[in-house]
């Protein structure tokens, strides 16, 4: 027989080699890769067994009733998971540690719990009276949720195969480990094996698992890329330690819309909900200041007011900084390029600062004029006006570019009581919900018409 192929797989991204090495190839981390049985490599020449059951095949056309939802009472976990929890489906939430994901989750089962369905809480990190501590903080302990403390897969599947639960929190994957797999808890072997031995468990007893998974130090989660494929969802819990919201974003799912934002907001007794989040990003914003500009965003479906800060100072290094807390620094760089290559603005021995208030994590591309007039507001000492909003995408050639959802957008501030916007001309607007809309052609006006500058 030939000898099975020595393979090592780095702990940290997921990435096979055939030979030991000390730096990752795929993530350049240091001293992960490591030895593992390899998988097996399945039937050989043909199938044994005989002939398996002819599939039955439909059409395109054949309707179908769209899968049964179960609501939390939760608006914002049951906005994300696309309108509440389907059965049978396998949910990944990964987040940083001390983010709030237990209590997140413990709130979300006690929610469940009370809506009727059987619901186990399985931890592999903390002990039950640590569990049960929590609860009584966030006054959960009269909530029908079934909780045990177990690493072993293969207890836990016995458990969950006679109990017949219908919705399963396992806290979290990493700590789980599978006694047919040579490897230690959290190794990429065995978080593939146990997250697929769940996600088959939900399939074929119609029970909606939900899977707490690690992050690394560039924010995604621990272990191989399959483990994402393999679930239905996959939810990530944002926040900074400094702020007291928590994003819960949605950024694959089967049963709804990706890219959907739940707000929420951490205090002494839990996560309270946001139902506005739009006005709690605005609530610590004064008096307008030079370098302040209100960004109208989408996240999912949501329009969303999020304020973005820009600091512009002179700096004493030969090399400016470039500093961004919430948007992309790579993005910030091109806006400082074309507004100095388009508008003849310069920014050398210049530092540039970029803040987005409350914690948020903007990646619209409509965005970027929004930052570019911050940078502006704050280079010219120069305040825009205080019931202004501003959205719009900056191409390389220096033109504005329309975005989606305009209505939504102004529909939005308008709520909020902002009765201007600045936008990319050439958008199909039907309704201004009384909003004086300035349609701008290319930074160039922008620069020019708002701030006088160049």
């Amino acid at each position: 027989m030939a000898k099975p192929q020595i393979s090592y797989t780095c702990q940290n991204c997921g990435a096979h080699s055939t030979k030991w090495a000390g730096q990752c190839d795929g993530c350049g981390e240091w001293n992960t890769l490591q030895e593992e049985a390899p998988l097996s490599s399945g039937p050989g020449k043909a199938l044994k067994g005989g002939r398996g059951r002819k599939l039955a095949l439909t059409d395109l056309s054949a309707k179908e009733a769209p899968p049964p939802r179960t609501a939390s009472g939760m608006d914002e976990l049951d906005r994300v998971l696309g309108g509440g929890l389907v059965p049978a489906s396998a949910i990944l939430v990964g987040g940083d540690p001390g983010i709030g994901k237990s209590t997140l989750l413990l709130q979300a089962a006690a929610k469940f719990a009370h809506a009727g369905l059987k619901t186990f809480y399985i931890s592999g990190e903390e002990a039950s009276a640590q569990v049960r501590l929590r609860a009584a903080r966030l006054g959960l302990t009269d909530a029908p949720v079934q909780l045990a403390t177990e690493t072993s897969l293969r207890d836990i599947m016995t458990t969950l195969d006679e109990e017949r639960p219908d919705l399963v929190i396992i806290d979290s994957v990493q700590t789980m480990w599978s006694d047919n797999v040579d490897s230690a808890p959290g190794s990429v072997s065995q978080v593939r094996a146990t997250a697929q031995e769940l996600t088959t468990f939900a399939k074929r007893r119609g029970a909606a698992v939900i899977l707490v998974g690690h992050v690394t130090k560039e924010g995604q989660i621990a272990g191989p890329r399959v483990v994402e494929h393999m679930v239905d969802t996959v939810l990530y819990f944002e926040g900074e330690r400094g702020h007291q919201f928590r994003i819960l974003r949605s950024v694959k799912n089967r049963f709804g819309p990706a890219d959907e934002i739940g707000v929420f907001e951490m205090t002494g007794g839990g996560l309270a909900e946001v139902l506005n989040p739009s006005a709690l990003f605005l609530s610590e914003r004064g008096e307008p200041a030079p370098g302040s500009v209100v960004f109208a965003g989408i996240e999912g479906t949501r329009p969303v007011l999020v304020e973005f800060q820009a600091l512009v100072a002179p700096t004493p290094h030969s090399q400016p900084r470039r500093t961004v807390v919430g948007w992309d620094g790579g993005r910030l760089a091109m806006i400082l390029a074309v507004l100095e290559s388009r508008c003849g603005i310069p920014f050398a021995g210049l530092d540039v600062y970029l803040n987005v208030a409350g914690g948020l994590k903007v990646s619209e591309p409509a965005a970027d004029l929004a930052v570019a007039a911050a940078i502006l507001s704050a280079r010219e000492d120069v305040a825009v006006p205080a019931e202004c909003v501003v959205f719009g995408e900056i191409s390389l050639s220096g033109a504005l570019r329309p975005v989606g959802q305009t209505e939504n957008r102004l529909k939005e501030a308008a709520k909020l009581g902002f009765s201007s916007a600045i936008a990319p001309a050439g958008g199909k607007i039907r309704g201004r919900d009384g909003m004086s809309l300035r349609e701008m052609p290319d930074l160039t006006a922008v620069v020019g018409e708002v701030f006088g500058a160049g």
